[in-house]
């Protein structure tokens, strides 16, 4: 059975058992936590003259079936295993199951105990989230381990199908592996692309013969100048006839979907992109969240400041705080603070340990740094020495998220358009934090960066927020 017609009987069969059980569970937890063991009547009256009364398990199983209904664009294989839709959706069902209730309630005037609805519906769609969560998390773990993944070819020119295959082998977990591509005369500098045909002017016969050879499920079309519109429309029809998936991927990189609008004029699907909106409402929202939440981190984690940096202060001589300039939005300098995690002078013997780099090709990182103390080492570790940053935020130098804070060297070797990284203030996480940290390449680094400039949203941030609180459990590239 090919992965697309998995997801589509199994998968979503089993997330329909699953958000069943979960409703089911949610729905007669509160019924019980209400009501105990009885099983009170409500009252019906669709009309002056008649009254019906019915118990809240018959209420309950209702609620139920309707909600798991209301979920069925929540199983839809393209909202599911990636991406915020799938949870939106969660979201979405649970206001519409709600909303049907309260019409139905205000139509029949039935009288609905308050304290059962305020516990089903959030314990409801808390354990739906958390059910999804772990479906996703299954499903990420069998793909990285090769199954359950979309097998597809791409097909167009050379250079702009290498780049989509690289994107794609980059995230496994999202479901694709590239197993062959067709591709017009160019320069390749990789094998991503799998079992690779030429083009010629028989386009659909080759095209579904190299996805019955390779037992592809779907096709992506990259930008090709030999594709005219009717050649396209009847690659679209010869893969309907396969069962074929297929995407078309245009050349636009690193732009987050909510930047992208798609409006039909005259059959055809223009794409909008939204500029980056780094100023007004949105500047400020992001301001007020720092100041809140850096102001009451520093003060509930007082006792922790004071205790590292005594620890630090008796662990070997010289101050406990380290300031180091950096750069900040608009190319400002500012003095970033952590607890010193070296032994004094420290970055006076860079020069004799730079042939021992274990960073990318602009920072120097060492594994086994020799000029780290025992403090510090923990500190590093569990990115304590980072806290005093805190009060970077709370002035306004930097953000709870953002790029990683530059050193001026850094910026003197930017190319042009990698300024755009110092656009935003610098957090103390971001994208560089949660995907490898010190592991990352120069390269990775700044794409990270940029793509978070380009995409800045708070709910992203919140996100980012959550993840570096397990990137910082896992340790990974904290050295």
């Amino acid at each position: 059975m090919r992965t697309r017609q998995w997801e589509r009987h199994y998968y979503a069969r089993w997330l329909l058992i699953s958000d069943s059980m979960v409703l089911l569970v949610s729905v007669f937890t509160a019924q019980f936590l209400r009501f105990g063991c009885d099983d009170p009547l409500i009252l019906v009256t669709p009309t002056a003259l008649l009254g019906v009364r019915v118990d809240y398990t018959a209420l309950s199983v209702l609620i139920v079936a309707v909600w798991t209904l209301t979920l069925v664009d929540a199983r839809d294989v393209r909202a599911t295993g990636i991406g915020s839709t799938e949870f939106k959706r969660l979201f979405q069902s649970t206001f519409w199951t709600f909303g049907l209730l309260a019409i139905a309630s205000v139509s029949l005037q039935t009288d609905i105990a308050r304290g059962y609805i305020v516990l089903a519906f959030p314990l409801g769609l808390t354990l739906l989230i958390l059910s999804r969560w772990g479906w996703r998390k299954w499903l990420h773990a069998r793909r990285s381990e090769g199954h359950h993944l979309h097998h597809a070819i791409i097909v167009g020119e050379a250079d702009k199908a290498e780049h989509v295959a690289l994107k794609i082998g980059r995230e496994p977990y999202i479901g694709y592996a590239v197993v062959g591509a067709i591709t017009s005369p160019g320069p390749r500098h990789s094998n991503v692309l799998g079992v690779i045909r030429p083009w010629t002017t028989e386009y659909p016969e080759m095209i579904r013969s190299l996805v019955d050879d390779l037992g592809a499920d779907t096709l992506i079309l990259v930008s090709m100048n030999d594709l005219s519109p009717d050649q396209l429309r009847q690659i679209g029809w010869a893969m309907e006839e396969s069962g074929v998936e297929m995407i078309v991927a245009p050349a636009l990189t690193d732009i987050a979907g909510p930047r992208i609008h798609t409006r039909p004029v005259s059959g055809l699907p223009l794409i909008y992109i939204e500029y980056p909106r780094l100023e007004g409402i949105n500047y400020w929202v992001k301001r007020l969240f720092d100041i809140l939440v850096s102001a009451l981190l520093l003060l509930i984690l007082s006792p922790l400041l004071f205790a590292v940096a005594a620890a630090v202060k008796l662990s070997s001589p010289g101050p406990c705080l380290f300031l180091q300039q950096r750069v900040g939005r608009h190319g400002e300098p500012f003095l970033m603070l952590k607890f010193r995690s070296m032994v004094a002078g420290a970055e006076g013997q860079v020069d004799a340990l730079q042939g021992q780099s274990d960073g990318n090709a602009v920072l120097f990182k060492m594994k086994s740094d020799p000029r780290v103390t025992r403090v510090g080492a923990f500190l590093r570790r569990f990115s304590l020495d980072e806290l005093p940053q805190l009060v970077n935020v709370l002035r306004g130098e930097m953000s709870l998220v953002g790029p990683r804070p530059p050193l001026p060297s850094e910026v003197a070797s930017y190319e042009r358009w990698v300024h755009r990284r110092i656009l935003v203030k610098p957090g103390m996480t971001g994208m560089w934090q949660v995907s490898g940290r010190s592991d990352l390449s120069w390269e990775d680094s700044i794409r990270l960066d940029l793509y978070y400039v380009e995409n800045w949203s708070m709910t992203s941030d919140l996100v980012l927020l959550w993840k570096t609180l397990r990137a910082v459990i896992g340790q990974k590239g904290a050295y």
